[in-house]
């Protein structure tokens, strides 16, 4: 499913090995806006690895992250051999969660030290990382999801419109702290 999807006209695949430390963005593009942008100046900032799938504007296939599977996408296994931690930047909408970053994924103590590092960035948001309070799905937990196969795991990073610069309260300057705040995660 995700070799299709790769193959598909528009969708644009990212891989940059540099620090073991890396950034994904797999639902990229049209289908969850500035993710993968965010991504990758974060990474761009910190000199961390960087793997992104940008969906063309006409097109939004969602494949669900434990369906990335790495052996569909040699980039994809490229990244995660050369990574030890990851944060995957992950998009979502839900009413009367426009200020709500939550801190999903397996490695629950890089969560407690990315979330402490978010709060520290970012007012006016509320950072979630007690897994019981994440919706089921979006907590991202599965043992096939990308996220979660490197090394020690990792956190999936779900944001908010609002937070990734997007809507009508979405500002640049939120951008720019959530970036700043996820290069300094790596520091």
């Amino acid at each position: 499913m995700l070799a299709e999807l790769l193959a598909h006209e528009g969708v644009v695949e990212s891989c940059d090995l540099r620090g073991s430390f890396g950034f994904m963005a797999i639902h990229g593009g049209s289908l969850e806006r500035a993710t993968a942008e965010v991504a990758r100046a974060a990474a761009e900032r910190c000199g961390a690895s960087l793997y992104a799938v940008e969906q063309p504007e006409d097109f939004q296939w969602h494949i669900p992250s434990h369906r990335h599977d790495p052996a569909d996408a040699p980039r994809l296994a490229a990244f995660l051999d050369h990574v030890d931690h990851v944060i995957s930047v992950h998009g979502y909408g839900r009413d009367g969660w426009w200020t709500r970053l939550l801190l999903g994924g397996r490695d629950r103590d890089f969560a407690d030290r990315t979330a402490r590092v978010l709060r520290a960035h970012l007012d006016g948001f509320e950072v979630i990382d007690e897994i019981a309070d994440i919706p089921r799905e979006l907590r991202g937990l599965h043992p096939e999801n990308p996220v979660n196969c490197p090394g020690t795991a990792g956190v999936q990073l779900e944001l908010p419109p609002r937070v990734r610069g997007l809507g009508p309260n979405g500002r640049p300057e939120y951008v720019d702290q959530l970036v700043t705040a996820l290069a300094a995660v790596y520091a």
